[in-house]
């Protein structure tokens, strides 16, 4: 398959995560980013940084018109993030490779975990009416936005089970939600790599973006035909496979510059 066509397809699915979950667009991204169009990982992360922010805005808007947006939380979310994102995107370009992929493999790891939790704790959160906590929204906040500059993941498919068993939020609100808080983070990160962007290769990302934006719409309406329970599950176990490939590759990457 050309790289053109592999880029188109790739985007669509992460624009599906993005529109569908609110989140999961990065965890997929830089992985095809990597094993299917041959960026370096470095290179992938800004790449997937760019991506996921166009789309989550774009995404963000179809959420909002919803009404499925809390902006109170979402701006105190994405407001605590911003200075450890930038923070943690400086300080990625100085890590190796292997540290890079192998951190990424964990958080995929327990993203799934969290995700596959969150039915459970969704249920349960209903009834304790949503309020929102500053003190703990600000800590994970803080915390989500560091994972965003460092790795290059939006930080969705941790946002999302965060607003659901933190903040009660209902599936749909954590889900539109979490597209603010993505899109902010993304942003910040991104303005601390300005230099790396230089030498992306535009061919490959402009049409990775267009699919992932018209993937997100698509995301979205899929969203409301389907269960919340059947969307993680799903998501949570192609997480769990990237996980698995990604600490392997981090492993095999360690043995060969050992």
């Amino acid at each position: 398959m050309s790289p053109l066509v592999l880029a188109l397809l790739a985007g669509a699915v992460v624009g599906l995560a993005l529109g569908a979950l609110g989140g999961g667009g990065s965890m997929l991204a830089v992985p095809a980013l990597v094993y299917l169009l041959g960026f370096t990982p470095a290179a992938a992360t800004t790449a997937s940084l760019l991506i996921v922010a166009v789309t989550s805005a774009t995404a963000l808007y179809a959420h909002a018109r919803a009404g499925h947006v809390r902006w109170r939380a979402g701006a105190l979310f994405a407001a605590t993030g911003i200075l450890p994102a930038a923070g943690a995107g400086a300080a990625a370009g100085r890590l190796p490779q292997p540290v890079l992929t192998a951190a990424f493999a964990g958080v995929a790891g327990v993203a799934a975990v969290l995700m596959l939790r969150a039915g459970g704790a969704g249920r349960g959160a209903r009834a304790g009416a949503g309020a929102v906590r500053p003190g703990r929204a600000a800590g994970a906040g803080a915390g989500l936005g560091a994972l965003t500059g460092l790795l290059g993941v939006g930080g969705g498919f941790l946002v999302v089970p965060a607003l659901v068993s933190v903040l009660a939020f209902e599936m749909r609100a954590a889900t539109g939600t979490s597209l603010l808080v993505i899109a902010v983070n993304s942003l910040a990160s991104l303005a601390t790599r300005g230099s790396t962007t230089t030498g992306l290769d535009w061919a490959v990302v402009a049409p990775f973006t267009g699919a992932a934006v018209l993937g997100a719409w698509d995301g979205k309406r899929l969203a409301a035909r389907l269960t919340g329970a059947a969307l993680r599950r799903t998501f949570a176990v192609a997480l769990l496979v990237v996980a698995a490939a990604m600490g392997a590759d981090a492993v095999v990457q360690s043995v060969g510059s050992a």
